[in-house]
């Protein structure tokens, strides 16, 4: 489970450092909507690169404390995704910008004994919601000339199965080498298939 969790890892950074070159390529063509899926994409890059440089660089050991501003970040360039595209009041994108600078102040209060992975879940029950409501929106507008419809239903099928894995991984307190790795590797291969939609979308890109 190890080799197949490292495999899937691995090919992620890839897909990513693809998705950004395609971004570099594509990006003149994409309309401000769609260039709010570049921030996300970009943002996910050099989250995984910054743990990188400092785990094989730097030689840090404990790389952990990244993952607070990952959340905050993906929260905020997610929900600001499907806040535009639904047309949300401008009101909304301040209320997460709040709720995103407000869980990163707790988070680093060492006082506060704060559960990430509750709050993960929680952005991602948030993510989901809003993603649910542009795909029925766009479905039932008929929106063909919407080019990344497909990439919003992998997001709403990604974030929807983690919600899952991570309120199992928290139920199994004591899960086995394997069963942790194996959980681990559903995620890594869900993230394989969120970018695989990403690179299938922008090479079909057109003006």
């Amino acid at each position: 489970m190890v080799d197949f969790y490292k495999t899937f890892l691995l090919l992620n950074y890839g897909l990513l450092a693809l998705i950004v070159f395609l971004i570099f390529w594509k990006f003149t063509i994409l309309s401000q909507k769609e260039r709010q899926y570049t921030y996300y994409i970009v943002f996910l890059f050099l989250v995984e690169l910054v743990g990188l440089i400092l785990a094989y660089i730097f030689e840090l050991q404990d790389t952990s404390f990244i993952y607070q501003y990952y959340i905050a970040g993906e929260f905020l360039l997610i929900t600001n995704i499907f806040i535009k595209k639904l047309d949300l009041p401008k009101y909304t994108l301040v209320i997460s910008s709040i709720i995103g600078v407000i869980f990163l102040i707790i988070a680093n209060i060492p006082e506060i004994n704060f559960n990430l992975d509750e709050a993960k879940v929680a952005s991602n029950i948030v993510i989901i919601c809003l993603a649910g409501f542009t795909l029925l929106k766009q479905v039932k507008d008929d929106n063909s000339s919407n080019r990344f419809i497909l990439v919003d239903a992998c997001i709403f099928f990604y974030y929807s199965v983690s919600v899952f894995i991570f309120i199992i991984q928290q139920q199994l307190q004591n899960l086995s080498e394997d069963n942790f790795y194996m959980i681990l590797g559903i995620n890594t291969v869900l993230s394989s298939i969120l970018y695989s939609s990403f690179i299938y979308t922008f090479l079909k890109l057109k003006k």
